[in-house]
């Protein structure tokens, strides 16, 4: 059984623990022996409400992993505090899987990455898009060529949730919040890693954010496939999914995708006429997931431990998602395009 300390108590930490308690395989081979948070008496009354009534509860991490030696530290805290608490992490021996984004900044998520290859520790970052039953469906319908090669993908993500608190006076709300799981998603399923970006950002009229509630973005990738993405967070109407809704695009068809399980589209079926004929795309079935959202991505992590593999969302494969975010926004803030070949490859050794 993984002994583990969680660090960040707030709302976010109740998804987590609901997830590990309702899932056996988490559930039977992980114990939440320490919870730490800034506030007095949040660690104590989560870990209460959870049914840890004998695991240890404060205010400070490091004394407790010194004390208690876990394997594993679940880090929940806001992006400004990630550093610090990986960094202790893994100077006490610990493997770490952190909430997303993996750094307040791309050059701390690089001295993370360095950090933990140097020490031999993993690191992990919860991209739960990618445990989604429906994402699975999409990939492996992609990766069994019946849309032929793909040439490009496209995502809108329009939705209008009043918040209320941090978000709306953040800067560059939607790119910096939210977008990284559409461009994290949208990497999990392109045949090659985008390298430049355009990116206009605006806030529009009726918008009840500071800053940023909307943009645009126009990725390419190495191999010359394009990735767009429309999203705003002021769209009221007519919204789509969370996981934002898909058109997907290859040599041979395209298909329309919801973000959930609903894919419809059509491939070429013949050689002539002005628009040549098509038939029904033929899809792959439902796959069946031992977990989904975040009990996928803590399962994975506790199954990749004990395989001595990495996890799907490793590190090095997730600064590739962060370099997206922050240079589409330094896209916006200098409109220009932003070549990031060079920074994602830096940061990926």
């Amino acid at each position: 059984m993984l002994r583990a300390v969680m660090v960040g108590c707030g709302q976010m930490s109740n998804g987590w623990l609901s997830a590990i308690r309702a899932t056996d395989a988490l559930n039977a081979n992980i114990d939440i022996v320490g919870f730490v948070d800034v506030a007095e008496g949040v660690a104590a009354a989560r870990a209460a409400a959870h049914g840890y009534s004998g695991a240890r509860t404060g205010t400070d991490l490091v004394p407790m992993l010194e004390e208690l030696k876990p394997d594993v530290v679940f880090d929940l805290v806001v992006p400004s505090a990630r550093r610090g608490v990986v960094e202790a992490a893994i100077a006490s021996g610990c493997d770490v899987l952190s909430e997303k984004p993996m750094a307040n900044t791309l050059a701390e998520a690089e001295a993370l990455l360095g950090l933990a290859h140097r020490s031999g520790r993993l690191h992990a970052v919860v991209q739960n898009r990618r445990h989604l039953t429906g994402i699975r469906r999409m990939k492996a319908l992609i990766d069994s060529g019946e849309l032929g090669e793909i040439t490009s993908l496209h995502a809108d993500f329009f939705l209008g949730p009043h918040f209320g608190g941090f978000r709306e006076n953040m800067e560059h709300v939607l790119l910096l919040d939210m977008a990284i799981h559409t461009f994290d998603a949208a990497r999990f399923l392109l045949p090659s890693d985008p390298v430049s970006v355009y990116c206009q950002e605006m806030n529009p009229k009726g918008s009840w954010y500071a800053h940023g509630a909307s943009a645009f973005a126009l990725f390419d990738c190495a191999d010359g496939t394009t990735f767009s993405y429309r999203g705003s967070w002021c769209a009221e109407g007519a919204p789509t999914s969370w996981e934002s809704g898909w058109r997907v695009i290859g040599t041979r068809g395209s298909v329309l995708w919801d973000g959930n399980l609903g894919i419809e589209g059509a491939v070429r079926d013949g050689e002539e006429g002005f628009f040549r004929p098509t038939r029904e795309v033929d899809l792959p079935p439902v796959p069946d997931l031992p977990a989904e959202g975040h009990a996928g991505v803590i399962l994975d992590f506790v199954t990749a431990l004990e395989a001595g593999r990495d996890p799907i969302s490793v590190n090095t494969d997730n600064i590739r998602s962060l370099a997206m975010v922050f240079s589409a926004i330094e896209s916006a803030e200098t409109g220009r395009r932003v070549d990031f070949g060079q920074i994602r490859e830096a940061g990926a050794t």
